[in-house]
């Protein structure tokens, strides 16, 4: 049986039953999680990883039997993994899988769809990877979601707090089988839904540091793209930003200003106005109002959802991409055109099936996630245990139950922990516009006015920094998930924030 014990200067390899322990120098890389854990392979993928990876589960809330079973990938730094930050990534819904941030945002690879049908795709090291400057977790949750897994199926009926408790616990957890990092800077990130995952967790990870639980994080602050935040000023957001990018005319904005008190006005005379406004956008792309989309959804179909044949060539861009860009009609955000409120938040698939929402089929990571090589390399249940990889998923029962997160961020903010809340400024699902107004809305003292960040030395976005640690960020020209839009850029605003450079 091998045991490992690490200290501050050197890695001790101690082989119990014959009492041998051999000492490594203090420059030797010391990545000692379990062996199981690690990835040697990947379908797909023909060359070496340019660092370590590992992956697996780890159970919280009971035994493997009872409890909830949450799939981790793990990409290690490919600089500096004794050093560099490690950063938890979450993606949104509820109830979406965050290896959509793996396999079309900002992992360590570029997938290329194969051509022959049935057949997988082709893996290449993406040059804009995060895992450039800092290790990333990606974790399915809460269970239920993507990889994730309970075999007692009451546990999938959750909601915010539950989900930040169950997210702690992992960490802990998570932690104790990789104490070689708990040194290392700590992040939390996510984007769309998770501007609720990524406050609420981040809160119960300063209570657990400060109500002195072991091991002890050594967290420093948390990142949001596009991020669902407060039910007023995200519902606020969205007709100052259809009229700001010339989607409606002066006339109808100066109407629903007129007979529409707020967004949860429901008087004829506004509903009116606000049918003018959806006559003219009904037809973009939510996600992206620069990019193509598909909205009948009556015409052919592939597996859960509609989809005429056509559309496949949709995603296709004229412009230099790893991929192309999917044009998404759900899953990745909520809400459309409304907002969150308290109580059981009806799920994308959902809204799907009673065909208010167009869909898309995300084929690449749909076929990559269910090939039973694929699983087993990645050290994942197969089908017949953690059910098929969906992108978002239905079998969870999930509840708003957080409230506004604009107190959590007053609070971790006084407390010293830096934010930087960033959005792509075409995102119509979740607009800038409301996420510059509760930034401002927190009153802090502005520190670096609005202006231009630079990327390739051409303009990326805009800025604006208060004290306190707070950034509000654009980027130009980018959706609802940044990184997928601009990996360049994406890149550049989050490795110079991790290290703490002006942007």
């Amino acid at each position: 049986m091998m045991m490992r014990m690490i200290d501050q200067h050197n890695l001790v390899l101690c082989v119990a039953l014959s009492s041998l322990c051999i000492a490594f120098a203090p420059w030797i890389s010391i990545e000692a999680a379990p062996p199981s854990s690690l990835i040697t392979q990947l379908p797909g993928f023909k060359t070496s990883f340019p660092s370590k990876h590992y992956s697996g589960y780890i159970t919280v809330d009971g035994n493997v039997e009872s409890g909830k079973n949450l799939f981790y990938y793990f990409v290690s730094s490919e600089r500096n993994p004794a050093k560099d930050p490690v950063v938890l990534w979450l993606n949104g819904g509820p109830g979406c899988s965050s290896f959509d941030g793996f396999v079309y945002e900002h992992g360590p690879f570029n997938f290329e769809a194969s051509r022959t049908e049935g057949n997988l795709p082709t893996l290449h090291i993406n040059p804009y990877s995060w895992s450039k400057v800092s290790s990333i977790i990606y974790l399915d949750s809460p269970a239920g979601v993507g990889l994730s897994y309970s075999k007692n199926s009451s546990k999938y009926n959750t909601g915010d707090l539950q989900t930040a408790s169950d997210t702690h616990a992992f960490l802990l957890k998570w932690f104790e089988e990789f104490p070689e990092f708990l040194e290392n800077p700590f992040y939390i990130s996510g984007e769309s839904y998770a501007g609720i995952y990524v406050p609420t967790l981040a809160y119960e990870v300063v209570k657990g540091i400060k109500g002195g639980i072991k091991p002890v994080i050594n967290f420093k602050g948390y990142m949001i793209g596009n991020g669902v935040t407060d039910n007023t000023f995200d519902g606020n957001a969205f007709i100052p930003f259809v009229h700001g990018m010339g989607l409606i005319s002066d006339s109808i904005y100066e109407e629903v200003k007129a007979y529409c008190k707020g967004n949860d006005d429901e008087s004829d005379m506004c509903s009116k106005s606000y049918l003018k406004v959806d006559r003219a956008i009904e037809d973009l792309n939510v996600y992206n109002i620069l990019e193509p989309c598909y909205h009948n959804s009556n015409t052919g179909s592939t597996g859960n959802v509609s989809l005429p044949t056509s559309f496949k060539e949709l995603g296709k861009s004229e412009k230099p991409h790893p991929h192309p860009v999917r044009k998404r009609m759900f899953g990745r955000a909520w809400p459309l055109k409304g907002t969150v409120k308290e109580g059981p938040v009806t799920l994308w698939p959902q809204l799907a099936e009673d065909g208010h929402i167009p869909c898309v089929s995300d084929e690449v990571a749909t076929s990559w996630l269910n090939n039973q090589e694929v699983r087993q390399a990645i050290h994942a249940k197969p089908k017949s245990v953690a059910g098929p990889w969906e992108l978002c998923t239905r079998r969870i029962y999930y509840n708003h139950d957080a409230g506004s997160m604009i107190p959590y961020h007053k609070k971790l903010t006084i407390m010293g922990y830096r934010a930087l809340i960033f959005s792509g400024d075409h995102d119509m699902c979740v607009p800038f516009t409301g996420t510059e107004a509760w930034t401002r809305s927190l009153g802090y003292k502005i520190i670096d006015e609005w202006r231009p960040w630079t990327s390739n030395d051409q303009v990326a976005g805009y800025l604006q920094a208060y004290n306190n640690h707070l950034i509000f960020l654009t980027v130009k020209g980018a959706g609802h998930t940044v990184p997928e839009y601009k990996p360049r850029e994406a890149l550049d605003f989050y490795s110079r924030w991790l290290e703490g450079k002006s942007i």
